[in-house]
């Protein structure tokens, strides 16, 4: 299985628990629709990577997310993700009303950063996404329509989550194309201190 560097240790995550269309900006900018309900869908242990690709049977999407990691079913850590999506066949199985999997579950589908303890409340925390230094997207928890004590709540409902599970909280406007050799850095900080939680960079293969 694949590991995740958790407060310095590296541990082995059964699944990423995703949260889609939770920015009301992003929403439009796709063209869908607000859900009546939250969308949930589930990543596998091997979508795990350290490697940005731009290319996996077509040109993959970025999508930056704040993600948080689980011990004794509640939030304890904070890290950042690339939730990389293929959106060509995204567009086909949506028309279908067919499930996701195939566009955001396949291997290699989740560019992690390692995870660091949170210290205290998570409201205020907030991802930004540079290409090549400048800021494509930027968006924090308090612009989610599901914050993350909800999400938790809600997965709870059908779904256990086990030690060093991962919450992907959904992204904010600004998602593109990965472009092969461009540098990708992403931020977690705390938007009422100013704070920089952590910071870690990719460049695209």
């Amino acid at each position: 299985m694949n590991g995740v560097e958790f407060a310095g240790e590296q541990k082995r995550p059964s699944k990423l628990v995703c949260v889609g269309r939770n920015y009301v900006e992003h929403i439009e900018e796709l063209g869908n629709a607000v859900p009546e309900q939250m969308v949930l869908f589930v990543k596998p242990n091997s979508a795990i990577t350290s490697e940005l690709r731009a290319f996996h049977g077509e040109t993959l999407h970025f999508e930056a997310e704040i993600a948080f990691g689980i011990l004794e079913k509640e939030i304890r850590f904070v890290g950042f993700a690339l939730d990389l999506t293929k959106r060509e066949l995204q567009g086909r199985l949506k028309k279908n009303g067919l499930p996701w999997e195939r566009c955001k579950a396949f291997d290699g589908s989740a560019v992690l950063s390692r995870f660091v303890e949170l210290a205290g409340r998570y409201d205020d925390l907030e991802v930004e996404l540079l290409v090549n230094g400048q800021t494509r997207q930027q968006g924090g928890v308090d612009m989610m329509i599901h914050k993350p004590s909800a999400v938790l709540d809600e997965v709870a409902e059908f779904m256990e989550l086990e030690d060093y599970d991962i919450i992907l909280t959904g992204t904010p406007k600004g998602v593109g194309a990965v472009e092969k050799g461009a540098t990708y850095e992403g931020i977690i900080r705390d938007r009422a201190s100013g704070e920089e939680i952590l910071r870690q960079r990719w460049v695209a293969k």
